[in-house]
């Protein structure tokens, strides 16, 4: 059983168990010895990271226990995850680390790793390095210590990869483009990338000091992308959050779309020009039950999957598929990427409007939503308030209420110390009765010393 990885990666609090540079020189040297085992030979490992001032602590920390065992580390310095994966490939490693924290503040961190196929390790692997990193390893002899090497062009590389996965004849021209890249690790790559295809760019959040990350910018807060979007008269917005691999839209009314309505559009457009594998989207638990509605009636399946983009992309690789994501902004394009890629969906996003020469607006609302609720309640490390009695019972008790009406989710996220409850439901009434008790019951468990 993994205690140290969640869903995606190794996450917590700067320099607070597990994200202490202790720890990131154990996992270093435990993971550059998994990947060591069976081969001989030289090994090196690429190293990405985003724009959180322990970025640096923890890129020493990986790098030295990696070169411990032997690993030649390849230091790219800020770069979206995707590039990460993309390069992990391209320049033959046997090891990709990203370090981010993705949507998360800024004090947070997490530590995300890529086998050579470029595609995020799976549990078992994450489980074999767990007891690597506890029972420890024996570092490599004097003379095999590995070397590091900082790699300058990383995000041109990334660059032209993620400029390649669209038509060679296609130009942004006329088109004025909001990019907010939360002041994180797309902050040069993606206004360049939309300028050399022809936008007129008007960046936000492109100013990272450290501590900046994600902070009233970016994916989980659109507000000032979209009033920027009004105010500049533009015709669509581009939010990224920290690592990029996520976008959330916003139409020229300053109107904001997540990744279900992009998957929607993506999924009909490719059915239209048989290019969707396995006629099937793969989206979580967490899709709107209007986006399976939509797909049904283009004929379409929703292949769901328990949350996180990594689960996303197992199922899409076992079932053959090549479009899948989250609502929260995950866009996993198989043909083009191995992990969800905000900036490279953005792209796809963009050329839709230009082939339909429809506005975003029109784009952006390709369903009517079942209206839907989340709401998280934060909890103490050690408390397990799902296990509470009296919140097993308002669960019972609305999900009862929802039968045959709507559905109900509860769910511990996997990369904070958050209960998640969601709903949807027709009835808004007895949508908000049955989040705000289940809510209620657990915001009680944990305010109780017994929890």
């Amino acid at each position: 059983m993994r205690t140290l990885f969640g869903t995606d990666g190794v996450r917590g609090t700067a320099n607070t168990h597990p994200m202490t540079a202790e720890m990131a020189l154990r996992m270093g040297a435990a993971v550059g010895r998994y990947f060591r085992r069976e081969a001989s030979g030289a090994h090196r490992v690429v190293i990405g990271k985003d724009t959180r001032l322990s970025g640096y602590m923890f890129e020493s920390a990986l790098t030295a226990g990696l070169t411990s065992t032997g690993m030649n580390v390849l230091l790219m310095g800020p770069v979206p995850t995707p590039a990460v994966g993309l390069l992990t490939r391209s320049m033959r490693a046997d090891l990709g680390i990203m370090i981010s924290a993705s949507h998360n503040p800024a004090q947070d961190n997490g530590i995300k790793f890529f086998g050579p196929d470029g595609f995020k390790l799976s549990d078992q692997a994450e489980t074999e390095i767990e007891a690597l990193i506890e029972a420890g390893v024996e570092p490599a002899q004097a003379a095999n210590i590995g070397r590091a090497k900082r790699i300058d062009d990383a995000r041109f590389r990334y660059g032209e990869r993620v400029k390649s996965s669209l038509p060679r004849h296609l130009r942004l021209d006329g088109l004025k483009v909001v990019v907010d890249c939360a002041n994180g690790a797309a902050h040069r790559a993606a206004p360049d990338i939309l300028w050399e295809l022809g936008a007129e760019v008007i960046p936000v959040g492109t100013a990272p000091n450290g501590t900046n990350i994600n902070e009233g910018c970016g994916s989980t807060h659109p507000e000032i992308a979209a009033e920027t979007v009004v105010a500049h008269g533009a015709h669509v917005g581009i939010c990224l959050d920290g690592d990029a691999d996520r976008v959330i839209l916003i139409d020229e009314t300053g109107r904001v779309a997540d990744g279900d309505q992009l998957m929607a559009l993506l999924a009909t457009r490719w059915a239209a020009d048989d290019r969707l594998r396995g006629g099937a989207l793969v989206a979580t638990v967490m899709s709107n039950l209007g986006l399976e509605r939509h797909l049904s009636g283009q004929g379409l399946r929703l292949e769901r999957t328990g949350v996180g983009d990594r689960y996303v992309v197992e199922r899409m690789r076992k079932g053959g598929f090549n479009l899948g994501g989250e609502q929260s902004g995950h866009i996993v394009m198989t043909d083009y990427a191995t992990t969800g890629d905000g900036l490279m969906a953005g792209l796809h996003f963009l050329a839709e409007m230009i082939r339909a020469e429809q506005p975003a607006s029109v784009l952006a609302q390709q369903f009517v939503p079942v209206p839907q609720k989340l709401q998280n309640v934060r909890f103490a490390e050690g408390q397990r308030p799902l296990d509470a009695p009296a919140v097993t019972a308002a669960i019972a008790e609305a999900e009862a209420a929802l039968t045959g009406t709507g559905r109900l989710l509860i769910r511990k996220s996997g990369t904070e110390p958050l209960i998640r409850v969601m709903a949807e439901c027709e009835d808004a009434a007895l949508l908000d009765q049955a989040v705000n008790q289940v809510v209620e019951a657990v915001a009680d468990a944990v305010s109780s010393p017994a929890s």
